[in-house]
């Protein structure tokens, strides 16, 4: 009869220690997932965000020049698929609205650009400087407002490393008279 009891205490013991077990091994899983974040890729396809080719540039410069971990861009307008850009001023051609769409392109395009460098948005640490340039016309003042089409979608693909500074400044006219242009600087893993 003692024999009997012990082997059930043993087996009652076995049993609470598998259960344990599986309890801590659940729990880690869910730990474990938890803690999985989607790549820079899968964000983009949530977001319905195909990069196209990115262009050469046509003149004697770079698209993108990295001096250690910073990536400079050079300035993008909004180009079409067709090749065409959103041009006109913002203030008279263009309403707030259509230049702020025109600043989302744009970044479509840099962040294009930034990947045939990288080739892997995954490694960008951070967006540290944008400087926004929109064509407006000469008492425009909402300058900000249409390169919040330009920041939003940063911080929607990267996040909190998508925040960055900026300026957002009026000129009196841009390139092939594209509605705005914008320039970044992009620190990277190594």
């Amino acid at each position: 009869m003692k024999i009997c009891l012990l082997v059930v205490c043993i087996a009652i013991c076995l049993l609470s220690c598998v259960e344990m077990n599986h309890k801590s091994t659940t729990n880690n899983t869910q730990v474990n997932t938890s803690s999985i974040t989607t790549s820079i890729e899968e964000r983009l396809v949530a977001l319905n965000i195909t990069l196209p080719t990115p262009t050469t540039p046509v003149a004697n410069y770079m698209s993108a020049v990295r001096t250690g971990n910073l990536i400079f861009l050079a300035g993008k307008g909004p180009r079409k698929e067709d090749g065409t850009y959103i041009t006109g001023k913002v203030g008279s051609d263009l309403s707030i609205e259509e230049g702020y769409a025109a600043a989302r392109l744009t970044a479509i395009l840099q962040l294009s650009a930034l990947k045939a460098e990288l080739g892997n948005l995954d490694k960008v640490k951070r967006i540290v400087k944008v400087l926004g340039m929109v064509n407006a016309k000469e008492d425009f003042a909402n300058h900000p407002e249409v390169i919040n089409g330009f920041s939003d979608l940063m911080v929607e693909v990267f996040g909190e490393k998508g925040k960055h500074a900026r300026s957002a400044v009026g000129m009196i006219s841009l390139p092939r008279n594209m509605a705005v242009e914008v320039e970044m600087i992009v620190e990277v893993e190594d």
